[in-house]
């Protein structure tokens, strides 16, 4: 198990490797596969790309008029893929700095792009719309409108299969084969994100109604977990699937999901109190193939946890000092952790 590094085992407290300043708020954080370099979106649009190890800016995209929406870095390469309010999916050369593609995302503002892990493919969601293209910026296939906005979409894990979610549905897709549904999960109410188990088995999405709904996918069997504080929009599952972290509040929940028979339905989450009592999470995220959980929140704190430590949960803290802290994200080999705040702060942990 990595330990993060500390400083003053008393106080607990994160020690950033280094700090660094965005334009403004920051939207979004992704990592080069091979953590040589970090991506930073700001929320008014601009784009900066830091070398991982000095903290030093190296590129300074333009990023969108009216803003960014969401930013992703190519699994297996240095294209960057950026949605914005300005309706545009724009792709960048990472190393470069350079813009390669600027594509037309389908309505009036896109609001997410994501790669599939071979970074052959990435989709994009724009209003009902959601649109498959080529790591070259070709299109493959544009699906059919859903009844609502497309809140998130994500690919299935193993497969080509892309699952969009929309009010009233959670819908999947082969979208290199056609545009037909392979599987409708309907459900009336708000999904507002979801998040696909590691092993593609369950299906997990937060809503607007301050609940948490899993879809056990082949076997076509649902559940759903309720009273959380407000609405869900933070998911995280560890790499082994069994546990799906929570937010909708001030306290991280923890669901196992092979609790018994019946999954987690009848069972007693993990509840982790740390963040301020009037202070909802606003991300979390796990190791990609480790224990330790980071989470954030409005009370400008980042926390790190190892839940299946029963010696206490609690191992690590930072705070910005100010803004909330709004954006999270592990490295690929898990060596180093991203954390953005509101106030354009950026700062990056290191594991050792």
């Amino acid at each position: 198990m990595a330990r993060i590094s500390i400083f003053g085992k008393a106080e607990n407290r994160l020690r950033p490797v280094w700090q660094a300043a965005a334009v403004d708020h920051v939207i979004g954080l992704t990592w080069a596969p091979d953590g040589s370099r970090l991506a930073v979106a700001a929320v008014s649009g601009p784009i900066t790309v830091f070398d991982a190890a000095t903290g030093k800016p190296v590129h300074e995209l333009k990023g969108h008029n009216f803003g960014t929406t969401a930013l992703a870095w190519q699994p297996t390469g240095n294209l960057l893929a950026s949605a914005g309010q300005d309706g545009k999916v724009r792709v960048w050369d990472a190393a470069a700095g350079s813009e390669v593609k600027t594509l037309d995302a389908g309505a009036s503002w896109a609001e997410k792009v994501i790669w599939h892990p071979s970074g052959q493919w990435f989709a994009t969601a724009a209003g009902k719309k959601a649109k498959v293209w080529t790591a070259a910026g070709e299109l493959v296939r544009e699906l059919p409108p859903q009844a609502g906005t497309v809140m998130d979409l994500n690919w299935r894990p193993g497969t080509t299969h892309l699952t969009l979610l929309a009010y009233g549905s959670a819908t999947t897709y082969d979208p290199l084969a056609n545009a037909d549904p392979l599987r409708v999960l309907a459900w009336k109410g708000s999904p507002l994100a979801m998040a696909w188990s590691p092993d593609g088995k369950i299906l997990a999405h937060g809503n607007q109604d301050s609940t948490v709904h899993f879809w056990y996918y082949d076997a076509s069997r649902d559940l759903q977990m309720w009273g959380y504080k407000t609405k869900v929009r933070e998911l995280a599952w560890d790499y082994t699937s069994r546990y799906l972290a929570t937010g909708g509040g001030p306290v991280v929940c923890i669901w196992d999901c092979q609790a018994g028979a019946k999954g987690p339905e009848g069972s007693k989450p993990t509840m982790l109190v740390g963040h301020d009592e009037e202070s909802n999470l606003t991300a979390l995220a796990y190791q990609h193939r480790g224990f330790l959980l980071a989470s954030a929140g409005l009370d400008s704190k980042v926390l790190l946890w190892q839940p299946t430590n029963r010696k206490g949960a609690q191992i690590g803290e930072f705070d910005f000092q100010g803004g909330e802290a709004s954006a999270l994200a592990w490295s690929a080999d898990d060596k180093s952790l991203a954390a953005g705040c509101g106030t354009g702060a950026v700062a990056v942990f290191r594991a050792g």
